[in-house]
């Protein structure tokens, strides 16, 4: 006989999930123009005196898969991690890793130059950098004497 760890609030987690899974994409699929996702990956935003950073946690996706948009203000950063193989032993199922597609969205200051925002990946780590815009220095402006 095996030993299993048993861990009480596993079964509230995988009840809430199928709740969401059945809310949020079952009743609605199909007839909905909003873009989900089948999960979330975990960001820190950071604004220094030259602009803003983004980092975002997504092992295991490639770059090339990995879609960054800025529009009206908005930067997106959607992606999808491919489904790895379920471990099945004795009849017991288990899938802890979050797989599919994701999809976060920022909304930018003004500040924000939108022309020169950087993306890079390394080691599943995206770092988006958003510069801001130069300051503009006050000048004066002489008045003219018409004659």
């Amino acid at each position: 006989m095996a030993l299993v760890r048993y861990e009480p609030w596993n079964v509230m987690d995988q009840l809430r999930k199928e709740m969401d899974r059945l809310f949020d994409t079952g009743a609605n699929q199909g007839n909905s123009s909003v873009v989900t996702s089948d999960w979330s990956p975990a960001v820190d935003v950071k604004e220094t005196d030259q602009g803003f950073v983004i980092v975002a946690d997504i092992p295991g996706v490639d770059p090339k898969d990995i879609e960054v948009h800025m529009e009206n203000g908005i930067l997106t950063i959607k992606g999808e991690r491919e489904a790895q193989k379920k471990e099945e032993r004795e009849g017991y199922k288990r899938i802890e890793r979050s797989y599919g597609s994701f999809y976060r969205r920022f909304s930018l200051p003004d500040t924000a130059n939108a022309d020169k925002i950087n993306a890079r990946s390394r080691n599943g780590v995206l770092e988006v950098t958003i510069p801001k815009h130069d300051k503009v220095q006050p000048r004066k402006i002489a008045v003219q004497e018409l004659n």
